[in-house]
């Protein structure tokens, strides 16, 4: 009787982390909300803030918005933002609080949270390539810190295909 208890509670354990460890369902539509309700009036196009962060640490409470690149493949708990010079904002959800789907890939959303300037280290770039599912070879060519503007997301809002 043990062993069945220990292969069930295991199983349970097992499917628990697995479902867990997916992005949610959904198709991102316009009007889909992600965390703390936000709405889109004031946003600030990411290229806008990107330059302000030059002159400034960090911006509080501030409403962003921006085109998805990349959505955490693994749990959708980060993002990656499209900037015009070819760079990219990465988005992290306030206490892993929430996640975002994958269909939120090249969707338009407001986001209602903070942002810096930060050097990103070796180690979470590797990071975030893995989440990303990307190659080996690609993993490995990350040797350089890179610096980026980080986004602390207490909410989302998706706005626009």
């Amino acid at each position: 009787m043990n062993m069945k208890k220990y292969v069930l509670t295991t199983l349970v354990i097992g499917v628990s982390i697995f479902s867990n460890a997916q992005p949610p369902a959904g198709d991102a539509n316009p009007g889909d909300v992600y965390g703390e309700k936000v709405k889109s009036k004031g946003a600030v196009a990411l290229a806008d803030v990107a330059t302000q962060l030059n002159d400034q640490t960090a911006l509080k409470d501030i409403k962003i918005k921006a085109k998805v690149t990349e959505v955490c493949a693994n749990k959708g708990c980060w993002l990656k933002l499209e900037l015009p010079d070819g760079q990219q904002a990465t988005v992290k959800m306030k206490d892993y609080g929430f996640f975002v789907p994958l269909a939120a890939k090249g969707k338009t959303i407001v986001i209602d949270g903070d942002a810096e300037l930060k050097v990103t280290s070796v180690k979470e770039l590797r990071h975030f390539a893995e989440d990303a599912k990307k190659s080996q070879a690609e993993i490995d060519a990350i040797t350089e810190p890179k610096k980026e503007v980080k986004i602390l997301a207490k909410g989302i809002v998706v706005v626009g295909n």
